[in-house]
């Protein structure tokens, strides 16, 4: 008799690797800063801009646009351009440099730009110009620490723990997303929003802490890099020349692109479902809450069978939901709702980030991030100027309802249109 004997990684294996959660424990501290500072502009912005209106002159007439709208979606401008124009130097610099050494650089970066935020609004001085151009320098920053961050984690993590280390990478970001909005909300109403930006200058501290007391020692992973045109010609020659990579790309964008319904949220808790700050830093947290509990499970879980075919079922789950909140107009409904999208984008994102990991050599993780920048950040910024313009004209029901209907009817598109993508299955090795 032949007795089989387990051999699935044990449950939240990567976090039995000191370095893995050093920078787990780390960054989540920082995700919780970093979320209530998101939530704190939003809120900045919608207040120095309530009541206004633009007036647009085209073909001859005249178009009320509303100033509020407008300007939450402008924030979305401003923090993709910084992505477009430095992710994929930001991914150079990944793999051509030590990634431990590039990201004290860019968080100390970081703190320096939240310091000076807090410190013009405590004096009365933030002016939305100041806002977004302090929200570019932040998303600049972010554009030279993520792919470094990304492309380090397989070098602190066995390969065979590397799905569930995204995976509770994925949940520290949701567990933040949180408590970071409902720390924000409460903090709003009852002291300066400066302060806000304050606690998230000092949150960055963690991550530079667990940098400084890692064990791991990296060099670069490509010796015979440079830094120029070559160097990122070959990293996008790799994203586009795998097909299931760029499919899994091409999806993040398009969904986040049509279905950003988060910067609208100031505007959905104060006219339509009537909540106050304090209820939007509530609604806030709904998309996160979501995600925990889908992050938890696939942390808990391990593997995911069938990959392709879960990844494009879970955006279409993102789309409806997204068009349904657009719908609602009670505050429950439109919290169980945004939590389905949050759980839904989760389990699309654990996928889509185990999936580029394990088909991406070493030498080359850095520049495929910087690449992937461009659309999972560069889609939901880029929505959000979308939605703005949209709900400006059309209100904010309408930008939301269709921006869920596109998702859903492009994420079938990406199915027909990559068969690979939909037939994959989990890989067991990564490419080195």
């Amino acid at each position: 008799m032949t007795i089989s004997k387990d051999s699935s990684p044990p449950r939240f294996a990567a976090l039995r690797n000191r370095d893995f959660s050093l920078l787990w424990t780390g960054m989540l501290v920082s995700t919780v800063g970093s979320q209530m500072q998101l939530t704190a502009v939003n809120w900045h912005v919608f207040e120095l801009l309530r009541g206004s209106t633009y007036t647009l002159h085209l073909f001859g007439g005249e178009f009320a646009l509303s100033g509020e709208a407008l300007g939450l979606g402008t924030l979305g401008l401003v923090r993709v351009i910084p992505i477009v124009l430095f992710a994929l130097i930001g991914g150079v610099l990944a793999d051509t440099l030590d990634r431990r050494r590039l990201l004290l650089v860019t968080q100390a970066a970081a703190t320096l730009f939240a310091g000076i935020l807090a410190y013009l609004s405590l004096r009365g001085e933030a002016s939305v110009t100041a806002i977004y151009l302090l929200t570019a320098a932040g998303a600049a920053a972010a554009a030279f620490d993520n792919p470094a961050r990304q492309a380090l984690v397989p070098n602190l993590v066995p390969r065979e723990h590397l799905t569930n280390a995204v995976s509770l990478n994925t949940l520290v970001w949701q567990i933040g997303s949180v408590i970071g909005p409902a720390l924000a909300g409460l903090m709003v109403s009852a002291i300066d929003i400066g302060w806000v930006y304050a606690a998230n200058a000092i949150s960055f501290g963690a991550v530079i802490l667990a940098l400084l007391l890692m064990r791991y020692r990296g060099r670069a992973a490509a010796n015979n890099t440079g830094l120029g045109w070559p160097a990122v010609a070959e990293g996008l020659h790799f994203t586009y020349s795998q097909r299931i990579i760029w499919g899994t790309m091409l999806l993040d964008f398009l969904a986040t692109f049509f279905s950003s319904a988060r910067t609208m949220l100031p505007i959905i808790a104060s006219e339509v479902v009537h909540v106050g700050v304090q209820g939007y830093g509530l609604l806030s947290t709904a998309q996160s809450v979501g995600a925990i509990v889908a992050g938890a499970i696939t942390s808990y879980r391990g593997e995911i069978k069938r990959q392709g075919h879960v990844l494009l079922v879970s955006v279409a789950i993102y789309g409806v939901a997204t068009l349904f909140f657009g719908l609602a107009a009670n505050f429950y409904l439109s919290y169980f709702l945004f939590a389905l999208t949050g759980a839904a984008d989760t389990v699309s994102t654990v996928i889509r980030g185990t999936i580029r990991q394990v088909l991406t050599p070493d030498h080359l993780r850095g520049r495929m991030t910087g690449v992937n920048m461009i659309f999972f950040m560069g889609g939901p910024q880029l929505g959000e100027m979308e939605a703005g313009l949209v709900a400006s004209a059309f209100g904010v029901p309408f930008a939301i309802v269709s921006g869920g209907l596109a998702t859903v009817l492009l994420t079938g598109w990406v199915a027909w249109r990559y068969p690979k993508l939909r037939a994959y299955e989990a890989s067991h090795g990564i490419i080195t």
